[in-house]
């Protein structure tokens, strides 16, 4: 089978396309012929060596994927060869096939494509994760995205909204927040603008938000603390700003605040309940078509380069994706 390769860290332009062998289905696993994958950030950030899973060189990169299954171990019974799934795993989804545990290969709802059900996985885990078990959005609560136009940011919109909060959606581009308001964010603020702290005071009666979901980092978590509300929490999410950001510690001390992280893959072995309760309401709501992944674009799978600095260079909206076949 074809596959992406990572044989040394670097930038994207180092990954190699190469014929690899099959790989083997165990007892738990599912063999997944992959018609699409999703690129994230972490990606980007794992081929580099920069995150906190490194696994050994070489590897296949990638995370999610949609497909139809090939085969499944002796112990799987809820999918069954042929089915139309996607699936989500540490490595490998940047390949013609890949084996999942059976525990994160899930039925494809019938209402996507296979784009979409390859975008889904983590950007709606994550933030559903983060509002719900992390953040303990409720509604009738503010919450403000930061990096809203991007994969997770665009999820947390979505649930935000079907949570009962007001949402309002940070970025750095107004045509991407305009999509961010198709998408349910009540409000917009572009934080180019110097004045976004008090837009969003101003947004919220004076008090600030009280969950502000953060996958950006940097200079914007310094100037998001100065804006949440007595009792508020910080969603530590990422960093796509590049900057791991110094937080003084009397700014929590000052409105009651909380700084909490949010680890979502590591959470799928710690509090693996949680989770599955998790995706039983993520799959109901988008069975009802409440939610759908937002592709922006995608590129064959010799041109995995492209498609993760198009995530890079900020120029994507949604999610990105490879395709297969």
């Amino acid at each position: 089978m074809k596959a992406v390769l990572c044989k040394e860290y670097g930038p994207a332009e180092k990954l190699v396309v190469e014929e690899v062998p099959s790989p083997s289905v165990g007892a738990d696993g599912v063999l997944i012929a992959v018609h699409a994958a999703g690129i994230n950030f972490p990606d980007t950030l794992i081929i580099e060596n920069k995150y906190q899973f490194k696994p050994p060189l070489p590897f296949i990169p990638g995370t999610e994927v949609a497909g139809t299954v090939k085969a499944v171990g002796d112990k799987v019974t809820h999918v069954k060869p042929g089915d139309q799934v996607m699936g989500f795993a540490f490595v490998g989804a940047y390949a013609e096939e890949i084996v999942v545990p059976a525990a994160s290969c899930f039925p494809m709802p019938s209402a996507f494509s296979y784009e979409e059900a390859a975008a889904f996985t983590m950007i709606y885990g994550t933030s559903y994760y983060a509002l719900k078990q992390r953040g303990q959005l409720q509604a009738g609560e503010t919450l403000l995205v930061l990096g809203a136009s991007g994969g997770v940011g665009m999820a947390a919109v979505e649930l935000g909204k079907l949570m009962g909060a007001t949402v309002i959606a940070a970025g750095g581009n107004n045509e991407k927040l305009a999509v961010c308001q198709q998408r349910g964010a009540d409000h917009i603020v572009n934080y180019n603008d110097a004045d976004w702290k008090d837009q969003v005071k101003k947004l919220t009666g004076g008090n600030g938000a009280d969950v502000i979901y953060d996958a950006v980092g940097g200079e914007y978590t310094q100037t998001a603390m100065r804006c949440i509300n007595w009792g508020g929490r910080l969603l530590v999410v990422g960093f796509a700003s590049g900057d791991i950001p110094q937080l003084a510690a009397n700014l929590t001390l000052l409105k009651s605040s909380s700084v909490v992280g949010v680890f979502w893959g590591a959470s799928l072995a710690k509090e693996a309940q949680a989770n599955q309760d998790n995706f039983k309401e993520l799959f109901q709501w988008s069975m009802e078509g409440k939610i759908k992944p937002y592709v922006c674009a995608s590129y064959p799978l010799e041109q995995v380069a492209d498609a993760m600095n198009l995530l890079l260079q900020r120029k994507a909206v949604g999610k990105v994706v490879l395709t297969m076949q």
